[in-house]
C-alpha cells in the first residue's frame, strides 16, 4: 500500500530512483496501471454500487482527483498489501462462532453435572446386593426335649438372594415357667445372613419333613414349606411370614396315621396349583391308604384310597416318578417297589371312570408288569429294598432308579426298569450321594460302609459302570453321618463328609486309627482332580444329624450347614446348635491331609491356587 501511496503522489516530471531516467511514455503506462490497481482494490472492498464508492461518496469527474480520493481511505483501512481484505461481516460472524461455542461449554458442563449427581444418588439411594460377610456362624438354639428326626431345609425366605435355613424340633419342657405351656415342637427360620430368627411357629407335634418350593411354577407365587408330622400333621406355612396357610383336617386321617412326608403331584384337580399325596398307614401294615390333598386349600381330593399290599422291612416312598411319555406312577412299598398309575388313584378318589388328560397317558414297558391278581399294582424289585433314589438320566428327560439293598447297589433303567448294573457290597446303611467325580457328566455316588469297629470305608462309586473309583478307610465311631455335595463351574463335584481326626502325613499302616478322642469329628472335602488329598475344614464335638449345601449365586460361594446335638450331661437335655460354614473361606483355611505319596508331590502352594479358583454354582441333581 506504501507503494500504491508513493506512486499517487509523485509529481510529474520528478525522476525516480526506481526508474531511473524519466520517460513520458513509461509514465504514462505506471499512471494507467496504477488505475487499475486502484480500481482493483476499490472493488475488492466493495467496488462502486450506483455511481458511489462503497463509502458512499460520488467519485469526482477529475481522473487524478478520483485516484487520490480512492486512495485515501486505504491509508487508514485497507489491508497491507499481500493479505486479503477482511469483509465487513466479519464482526458478526465472530460473534456468533462465540456464542457457539459458549453454548457448547456449557451444555457439556451441565450434562457433566448432571451425570454426578446421577452416579451420586445410584451410590447412595439403591441399595447394593448384600454380601454374605459372614463367612461363619453359630446359633445356640438351647436345649431341645428329645425326638428321633433331624429335619433341616434351605430356602430364600426374605428374598435378599441368601437361602435361609428351616428346621423343627422338640422344645424343652425343663426351660417353661411355672403355669406357661409351650408347644410340643416349634418351627424356626434363621437368615442364612447371620443366624438370627426370621421367624417362629409352634407345632402340635414333632416334624418328620420340611419341604419348600413353589406350588405354582412360573408364577410371582411366594414359597410355600410343607411340614409333614409324626402323626397326623400336615400343613401349608408362608416361607416369608411364617403363618399357615393350610391345614390337613386330622380326621381324614382317622384310621391311620402319616407314615412318610408329602408328595408333590402334577395339578390334578385343574385348578393351576400343583397337588399334593400322604400316605397313611392303618393299625396293621397291609393297609396303606392315599389321599390326594388339594394345593391351594388343604382340602381332600376325593376320598381316600385303600390298598392291601404284600412286604416286610422299611417302607419305601411315596414317590413320585414321571416317565418319558409323560405317564404318572407313585412308588411305595414295605422292603420291596411297587407302581401304582396316579391315574387309577384319582378315579378312585373321585369315583368316576374318567380322569383329567394329563393322567391318561400309559408307559407300556411299566404296563406289561402289572400283578395279574393285584390289577392296580407293578411290581418293580423285590429284594429286600432299603432305599430308593430318583437319579438324572444322562440324555434323557426321565431319571432312573438307584435301589439300596442290604447286599448290593442297583440301578435301574427307568424307561423299561432293567438293572444296568449291580454293585454288591455290605454295610450300607445311609442314602448314596450324588455328584460328579469322573468327566463323563453322568452322576457317580460317595458311598459311606461299616468296616469293623469304629471304622468305616468311603467309596465313591462310578454311576455309568458302577465299579469302584476311589475308596479310602477313615476312623468314626458313629453308624451314621450325613454327607452332601457341591458342583463346581467346572462340572465337577465336591464330596463332604465326616470321619475323626486324620493324621496330616500318610500311613504305612492299612488301618488308619484316630488322632483325637472319638467325640471329635472333621469335616472332609474331595476334589476329583487331587483324590490322594482331603482338605480338613472344621470339627465338632457333637453328634451331627443333619447338614445340607446351599450356593450363593451372587458370589459364586457355597456354604454347608449343620445341625449338631451336643454332649448332654446327666439330667440336662442336649443342646441344639445349628451352624453354617463358608466352602470357599474354608478351602483357603484348611489343613492338608494327605492319603498317600504321589509323584510329582503336590505342594501347598499348587493347591492353594487351584483351590482360589474354585466357584460354585447353583446345579440340581435331580435325585
Amino acid at each position: 500500500m506504501a507503494t500504491v501511496l508513493s506512486r499517487a503522489l509523485k509529481l510529474p516530471g520528478k525522476k525516480s530512483p526506481d526508474l531511473g531516467e524519466y520517460d513520458p511514455l513509461t509514465q504514462a503506462d505506471s499512471d494507467e496501471s496504477e488505475d487499475d490497481l486502484v480500481l482493483d482494490l476499490q472493488q475488492k472492498n466493495g467496488g462502486v454500487k450506483n455511481g458511489k464508492s462503497a463509502l458512499g461518496e460520488a467519485p469526482e469527474p477529475d481522473s487524478d482527483a478520483e485516484v487520490a480520493g480512492a486512495a485515501k481511505p486505504h491509508v487508514s483501512e485497507g489491508p497491507t498489501e499481500g493479505y486479503p481484505s477482511e469483509p465487513l461481516g466479519g464482526l458478526e460472524q465472530k460473534t456468533t462462532s462465540s456464542i457457539v461455542s459458549y453454548v457448547r461449554t456449557s451444555v457439556f458442563l451441565l450434562t457433566l453435572v448432571i451425570s454426578m449427581v446421577l452416579v451420586l444418588v445410584c451410590a447412595f439411594l439403591i441399595p447394593c446386593p448384600p454380601r454374605d460377610l459372614h463367612s461363619t456362624w453359630s446359633r445356640h438354639l438351647g436345649p431341645q426335649g428329645g425326638g428321633d428326626l433331624s429335619p433341616l431345609q434351605l430356602a430364600d425366605v426374605n428374598g435378599d438372594g441368601l437361602r435361609d435355613v428351616l428346621l423343627s424340633f422338640v422344645t424343652s419342657r425343663n426351660g417353661s415357667a411355672v403355669g406357661v405351656s409351650r408347644p410340643p415342637a416349634v418351627l424356626v427360620c434363621l437368615s442364612g445372613m447371620n443366624g438370627s430368627t426370621l421367624w417362629s411357629s409352634p407345632l402340635p407335634e414333632e416334624a418328620r419333613d420340611i419341604t419348600c418350593l413353589n406350588l405354582m411354577p412360573g408364577s410371582v407365587a411366594g414359597t410355600i414349606c410343607l411340614v409333614t408330622g409324626m402323626h397326623k400333621m400336615f400343613s401349608a406355612f408362608n416361607a416369608t411370614s411364617g403363618k399357615a396357610i393350610w391345614t390337613l383336617n386330622p380326621n381324614y386321617l382317622s384310621n391311620g396315621t402319616l407314615a412318610a412326608p408329602g408328595v408333590v403331584l402334577p395339578d390334578v384337580d385343574e385348578d393351576g396349583v400343583r397337588d399334593l399325596v400322604v400316605l397313611a398307614v392303618g393299625d396293621s401294615q397291609p393297609d396303606v391308604c392315599f389321599l390326594l390333598v388339594s394345593g391351594r386349600t388343604g382340602s381332600p381330593v376325593g376320598r381316600p384310597v385303600k390298598y392291601n399290599i404284600v412286604g416286610e422291612g422299611n417302607l419305601i416312598g411315596p414317590q413320585v416318578y414321571i416317565t418319558a411319555n409323560g405317564a404318572v406312577y407313585i412308588l411305595f412299598g414295605f422292603g420291596n417297589i411297587q407302581a401304582v398309575a396316579l391315574r387309577d388313584i384319582f378315579v378312585q378318589a373321585q369315583n368316576r371312570d374318567s380322569s383329567p388328560p394329563s393322567l391318561q397317558i400309559e408307559e407300556p414297558e411299566w404296563e406289561k408288569r402289572r400283578s395279574i391278581n393285584l390289577s392296580e399294582l407293578i411290581d418293580i424289585y423285590s429284594d429286600g429294598v432299603e432305599l430308593l433314589q430318583m437319579v438324572k438320566a444322562p440324555d434323557s428327560n426321565c431319571s432312573n432308579l438307584l435301589i439300596t439293598t442290604g447286599q448290593a447297589l442297583v440301578l435301574l433303567r427307568g424307561q423299561n426298569l432293567t438293572p444296568h448294573w449291580t454293585l454288591s457290597l455290605q454295610g450300607l446303611h445311609s442314602q448314596p450321594t450324588p455328584g460328579y467325580f469322573t468327566d463323563d457328566q453322568t452322576l457317580d455316588f460317595l458311598l459311606q460302609l461299616q468296616d469293623g469297629v469304629g471304622m468305616k470305608k468311603m467309596m465313591v462309586v462310578d454311576g455309568d459302570s458302577g465299579s469302584v473309583i476311589w475308596n479310602y478307610t477313615a476312623p468314626c465311631h458313629l453308624k451314621r453321618t450325613p454327607t452332601t455335595s457341591a458342583v463346581t463351574s467346572d462340572q465337577k463335584s465336591v464330596f463332604l463328609f465326616w470321619a475323626e481326626g486324620l493324621p496330616a502325613a500318610p500311613s504305612n499302616s492299612d488301618v488308619i486309627l484316630g488322632t483325637e478322642p472319638p467325640s471329635l469329628h472333621h469335616l472332609y472335602l474331595l476334589h476329583p482332580e487331587f483324590p490322594s488329598i482331603l482338605l480338613d475344614l472344621a470339627n465338632a464335638t457333637g453328634t451331627v444329624t443333619a447338614a445340607e449345601v446351599g450356593i450363593n449365586d451372587l458370589w459364586k460361594d457355597a456354604f454347608y450347614v449343620t445341625r449338631t446335638t451336643g454332649p448332654s450331661s446327666k439330667g440336662h437335655p442336649a443342646p441344639l446348635v445349628v451352624s453354617k460354614l463358608s466352602l470357599r473361606w474354608a478351602l483357603m483355611e484348611g489343613q492338608m491331609v494327605q492319603l498317600k505319596e504321589t509323584t510329582p508331590k503336590i505342594g501347598r502352594g499348587e493347591l492353594r491356587r487351584f483351590l482360589s479358583r474354585i466357584k460354585f454354582v447353583d446345579s440340581p441333581l435331580q435325585v
